[in-house]
């Protein structure tokens, strides 16, 4: 999917980019799936929850994703880091436990910048750093016609345009379709006629 959905999405390469939300996972997928190449998924290894390569098969192939486990964030940090100037990947997605720095932020984008490489911090609300490119809210959307409804929102961005909108994942077509809000779409349980 290199073509554009809705603005800013896919997110720009070269960059550092920041999700936040009980949706925030598949946003991540979504990003592995717009991207070519191989993906790097780094957590500390003391969080209990962990992705399973198999459930990312709806969105794209788990052979490309590389996961790695660091002792600290300083460690997830700097594996990032590491990987992202290389360039040796197209993606390195971090999922954070604390709040990213001001300096730790800015070593992440100007990794990026030099290995052209994409950027995504999963973080806890709240816990964002200014150096990132965009910043995203996503969080399910309760539809009792599609399970997949999501609400995604640019809460912070460098361009200083905002925006939200309602998707959902098409695992037919492994791409994220922008959809009208519930009480907006033909048929559904929350249209006025």
């Amino acid at each position: 999917m290199t073509d554009r959905v809705f603005p800013y999405f896919p997110l720009r390469e070269g960059r550092a980019h920041e999700v936040c939300g009980a949706g925030s996972l598949v946003f991540a997928c979504a990003v592995g799936a717009s991207v070519n190449g191989p993906v790097l998924w780094v957590n500390e290894s003391w969080v209990s929850h962990r992705i399973n390569p198999d459930g990312l098969r709806e969105f794209f192939d788990p052979g490309r994703v590389l996961m790695a486990q660091a002792k600290d964030q300083a460690e997830v940090l700097a594996t990032a880091e590491e990987a992202l100037r290389s360039g040796a990947v197209a993606l390195v997605v971090m999922e954070l436990t604390k709040p990213l720095g001001l300096t730790a932020g800015r070593r992440l984008q100007l990794a990026a910048e030099a290995g052209k490489t994409l950027a995504l911090s999963i973080l806890p609300e709240g816990m964002g750093s200014n150096t990132a490119e965009t910043r995203w809210q996503c969080v399910p959307v309760y539809d009792v016609d599609d399970s997949t409804l999501q609400r995604w929102e640019i809460i912070k961005n460098k361009s200083r345009t905002y925006g939200a909108w309602h998707v959902r994942w098409d695992a037919a077509s492994r791409r994220v379709i922008m959809v009208s809000p519930a009480r907006q779409r033909p048929g559904s349980a929350g249209t006025t006629r």
